[in-house]
Protein backbone atom coordinates (compact mmCIF):
# COMPACT_ATOMS: atom_id res chain seq x y z
CA UNK A 1 0.00 0.00 0.00
CA UNK A 2 1.38 3.19 -0.88
CA UNK A 3 1.96 6.26 1.35
CA UNK A 4 -0.24 9.18 2.13
CA UNK A 5 1.73 12.33 0.48
CA UNK A 6 0.57 14.56 3.26
CA UNK A 7 2.27 17.77 1.75
CA UNK A 8 1.12 17.05 -1.27
CA UNK A 9 -2.91 16.92 0.02
CA UNK A 10 -2.27 19.80 2.59
CA UNK A 11 -1.16 21.88 -0.90
CA UNK A 12 -4.52 21.08 -2.53
CA UNK A 13 -6.84 23.40 -3.40
CA UNK A 14 -9.22 20.56 -3.85
CA UNK A 15 -8.44 18.82 -0.35
CA UNK A 16 -9.50 21.99 1.51
CA UNK A 17 -12.91 22.59 -0.79
CA UNK A 18 -13.60 18.65 -0.24
CA UNK A 19 -13.07 19.62 3.97
CA UNK A 20 -14.99 22.88 3.32
CA UNK A 21 -17.74 21.34 2.02
CA UNK A 22 -18.15 17.92 3.99
CA UNK A 23 -17.78 20.30 7.59
CA UNK A 24 -20.58 22.40 5.92
CA UNK A 25 -22.94 19.48 5.27
CA UNK A 26 -22.27 17.80 8.37
CA UNK A 27 -23.19 21.10 10.24
CA UNK A 28 -26.03 21.43 8.28
CA UNK A 29 -27.33 17.99 8.81
CA UNK A 30 -26.93 18.25 12.53
CA UNK A 31 -29.10 22.12 12.36
CA UNK A 32 -26.36 24.26 13.50
CA UNK A 33 -26.78 27.84 13.61
CA UNK A 34 -26.28 29.30 10.45
CA UNK A 35 -23.59 31.68 12.19
CA UNK A 36 -21.63 28.62 13.41
CA UNK A 37 -21.13 26.89 9.90
CA UNK A 38 -20.18 30.39 8.97
CA UNK A 39 -17.01 30.47 11.07
CA UNK A 40 -16.34 27.34 10.71
CA UNK A 41 -16.13 27.58 7.27
CA UNK A 42 -14.11 30.78 7.69
CA UNK A 43 -11.69 28.99 9.86
CA UNK A 44 -11.24 25.81 7.19
CA UNK A 45 -10.87 28.45 4.63
CA UNK A 46 -8.09 30.41 6.49
CA UNK A 47 -6.70 27.23 7.36
CA UNK A 48 -6.31 26.14 3.37
CA UNK A 49 -4.67 29.23 2.68
CA UNK A 50 -1.99 29.12 5.10
CA UNK A 51 -1.36 25.69 4.21
CA UNK A 52 -1.56 25.88 0.36
CA UNK A 53 0.82 29.75 0.92
CA UNK A 54 3.61 27.62 3.22
CA UNK A 55 3.73 24.58 1.43
CA UNK A 56 4.32 26.70 -2.19
CA UNK A 57 6.72 29.00 -0.45
CA UNK A 58 9.23 26.08 0.79
CA UNK A 59 9.01 24.59 -2.60
CA UNK A 60 10.07 27.90 -4.17
CA UNK A 61 12.82 28.13 -1.40
CA UNK A 62 13.73 24.53 -2.49
CA UNK A 63 14.24 25.88 -6.22
CA UNK A 64 16.11 28.89 -5.47
CA UNK A 65 18.20 26.77 -2.71
CA UNK A 66 19.13 23.90 -5.42
CA UNK A 67 19.32 26.37 -8.54
CA UNK A 68 20.76 29.70 -7.52
CA UNK A 69 21.05 32.79 -9.65
CA UNK A 70 24.53 32.91 -11.21
CA UNK A 71 25.53 36.95 -11.93
CA UNK A 72 28.08 38.08 -14.49
CA UNK A 73 30.42 40.06 -12.96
Amino acid sequence: MDKINWKQKLSSRRFWSMLGGQVTAILAAVNADESVVIQVAAIIASVGIFAVYMLSESKVDKARAEHPKTTDE
